[in-house]
């Protein structure tokens, strides 16, 4: 049996050995050498591998890879090598490849898979400039990515064959094809579907106006969507002008069916509702006359709420910013302050925030972040004389009378500094939860309301003038935009009614704790006509659908031993008339029972303390015995509260239209923007709090890395190399 060993790599054979043997002719692989004068026709192998002399027994090595094995003519044989040859060397480059040859390789695992599976693959040049476009388009890359010489060498190395590669040209125009294929998909999935809309406006760094439209709806199966299907041009910001690209959108989509549209409070956006409502309140896919088709951002409206609050700051917020501010002003004071941590053993290790004027949430996560190193900023005071000397320099020049022996924070500041941490939390979380845009929010809408005015009406009660004087700019605010029950969609309550935990019944409760009893139940029983009224025009929908249905099929065929040349209209008059007679029956029958909203009213809530609970999965298992009203819940549950996500579209428009990129045509954002939301399963918006732990774990890195540099240079051991996730 042959032996193999491997020839390090690098390492020469001997001299004048497995040179001459060496094809120069790429096309066509080498032949062997002259046999001699024995006249004895030698194999082919030999023309690939060479003899290497002085050993104890003859062996041959490959001219390719170097690998050796024995080659005694009467006990090995040349077999091992020919098979090496054929199909063990990787090295060999004249090895022809079937067109449909597949190999086997693991398929990555997907959501819910623990490992991936073992499939067969086959190269394919057209898929793998496909796969390229989309990361392209999924990691905001740039075209002239493809021409890099990096991108270059690391695609030799994996896959050889993925040559000649792409040009930025030939990438753009690809970038561009997928963007129509999955637009075309996205098409197909959206027929007879009914959407909700969210919009919003930005400008460019080119001063171009965009606007952004996103589509929210709920399949069949009872998963949540959002995709955006626009990303356009517009003149202006007027509310005609916005109007009208809503249509023309809409147009293009082959969309009629739109339950609301969620905009924020720019007077503009009136306008908008207003254009769309002339130009589809009578349409026939138009439920309800389009009553209920503006829902104002509830996350801009409490953004509202609490800048107010903010208005006039407390002192102690004033010297927590201006603290932080210090600290974060040069390197030299972070690391000083990081000493500072250290020595008072402080376990929390994330960085300090400073606060932006126009975003209330970074004041609180300031204050949240500052609290959690009180002991810090006290041994700062103590070992950094330049810290209160600074501020107080600060104070001077903005024309404060300042107390020289008395501005640094005490225990009276720290203690002002939880509670107010403790009130805007409540805040904060709320703005979450209208936020989301993969998960339902009208069904929390009222929840969160309740929460926020309980909040601010049980701190203006309070005796304490610390957060009562903030509370009272909230509740102010807050009597403007929410505190009228008819200036809000009515659909929100309804929202909250289709969640089987709650129904009818916390509408009731809080109602008859917020008001007088007979305004309670007054106001009850308009949320429950709403829903009824959306529950009678879907069902009148539905039959509507299903007598077409028939009449189309009446039109189509003609009964079993009609004869050639009857009247089709005879067949439509008498499926019409089954038709009517059969939904008389039901109307008689219907008479008798009740509607599918009093069973599921009348029928025990689900636990309100389950944390597991998923309002679509109940859905889902309970549609079969709520058909229209499951319908309902649908359509309703699909209702975003807010517009983050039209906005979020902004923060990749702003990296994908940097300064840099500037040049891209408005049809080619549009395509990359469009087409990176509808390649990803899922897409949320920026999280701030997810994007600052990134910043932070990156800054520990620099530190870890500036570390082992300078361990280097003092000649010590190689540092453990980081792993980094992501």
């Amino acid at each position: 049996m042959n032996e193999t060993t491997e020839i390090p790599e690098g390492q020469d054979l001997e001299a004048g050995q497995g040179t001459t043997n060496v094809h120069k002719d790429k096309g066509k692989p080498p032949l062997p050498p002259n046999a001699g004068n024995t006249g004895k026709k030698r194999s082919f192998v030999w023309g690939h591998f060479t003899v290497i002399e002085g050993g104890d027994k003859p062996r041959a090595a490959c001219n390719y890879c170097g690998t050796t094995y024995a080659c005694d003519t009467k006990q090995n044989g040349t077999t091992t090598m020919r098979t090496h040859i054929q199909s063990l060397c990787l090295k060999y480059p004249y090895r022809e490849e079937k067109k449909n040859q597949s190999t086997l390789a693991f398929k990555p695992k997907e959501e819910g898979e623990i490992s991936g599976k073992l499939v067969p693959w086959v190269f394919n040049f057209e898929e793998c400039k496909i796969a390229l476009a989309e990361m392209i388009i999924l990691d905001e890359l740039s075209f002239r990515f493809v021409e890099g010489y990096g991108f270059k060498r690391f695609m030799s190395k994996t896959q050889p064959r993925f040559n000649p590669i792409p040009s930025r040209t030939t990438i753009a125009k690809t970038c561009f094809k997928v963007f129509l294929d999955e637009k075309k998909k996205l098409k197909e999935a959206l027929k007879e579907q009914r959407v909700c809309l969210t919009t919003d406006t930005w400008t460019s760094v080119q001063n171009l106006n965009y606007m952004c439209l996103t589509a929210h709806f709920i399949d069949s199966d009872w998963k949540i969507h959002k995709r955006i299907l626009s990303f356009c041009l517009v003149e202006n910001h007027k509310g005609e002008t916005l109007g009208k690209a809503v249509e023309m959108c809409l147009l293009d989509w082959g969309i009629d069916k739109v339950l609301t549209i969620t905009v924020d409070n720019a007077a503009s956006n009136s306008g908008l509702i207003s254009f769309i409502q002339k130009k589809t309140k009578h349409r026939k896919a138009t439920i309800l006359g389009h009553k209920y088709l503006h829902v104002r951002c509830s996350a801009h409206i409490l953004n509202l709420i609490v800048r107010e609050g903010l208005v006039e700051m407390d002192e102690t917020i004033v010297k927590v910013r201006k603290s932080v501010r210090y600290v974060r002003s040069s390197p030299q004071r972070q690391n000083t302050f990081k000493l500072c941590a250290e020595k008072e053993k402080v376990e929390f290790k994330g960085q300090l925030c400073l606060d932006v004027p126009t975003r209330w949430n970074y004041t609180y996560i300031m204050l949240e972040k500052a609290e959690k190193y009180q002991k810090a900023f006290e041994r700062l005071e103590e070992e950094d004389p330049n810290y209160l000397m600074t501020i107080r320099e600060e104070e001077k020049e903005d024309g404060s009378d300042v107390d020289e022996f008395a501005w640094g924070m005490g225990d009276v500041d720290w203690e002002k500094i939880r509670i107010f941490s403790k009130f805007l939390k409540i805040f904060y979380d709320a703005t979450l939860r209208f936020s989301g845009a993969n998960y339902v929010t009208s069904n929390s809408f009222f929840l969160e309301l309740m929460s926020i005015h309980d909040t601010i009406d049980l701190e203006y009660e309070k005796d304490s003038y610390l957060l009562k004087k903030m509370a009272g700019y909230m509740k102010t605010k807050f009597e403007k935009y929410w505190g009228n029950f008819d200036n809000m969609n009515h659909l929100l309550y309804v929202g909250l009614v289709l969640d089987p935990r709650y129904k009818m019944r916390y509408l009731e409760y809080c109602f008859g704790t917020l008001y007088e009893s007979q305004k309670a139940v007054d106001m009850a029983k308009r949320i429950k006509a709403v829903l009824m009224d959306l529950y009678n025009a879907y069902a009148q929908n539905q039959v509507g659908s299903s007598s077409a249905s028939v009449a189309a099929q009446g039109q189509g065929q003609k009964p079993s031993g009609s004869m050639e040349g009857d009247d089709s209209s005879v067949v439509d008059a008498k499926a019409m008339r089954m038709m009517g007679f059969k939904e008389h029956l039901k109307g008689i029958d219907s008479s008798n029972t009740k509607s599918e909203v009093d069973k599921y009213l009348l029928e025990s809530c689900e636990d309100v303390f389950d944390d597991n609970f998923d309002i679509l999965a109940w859905w889902k298992v309970n549609s079969p015995r709520y058909r229209v009203l499951s319908r309902v819940a649908q359509h309703v549950l699909a209702i975003p509260v807010s517009t983050v996500a039209s906005e979020s579209a902004f923060s990749t428009a702003g990296r994908v239209l940097d300064p840099f990129r500037s040049s891209l045509s408005p049809l080619m954002v549009e395509a990359l923007i469009c087409g990176q939301n509808w390649l990803r399963p899922s897409s949320a918006p920026i999280c701030l709090r997810a994007a600052m732990d990134d910043v932070e774990e990156f800054e520990k890195l620099d530190g870890e890395l500036v570390n082992d540099a300078a361990t280097s240079e003092l000649g010590m051991s190689t540092p453990t190399p980081i792993d980094i996730d992501g």
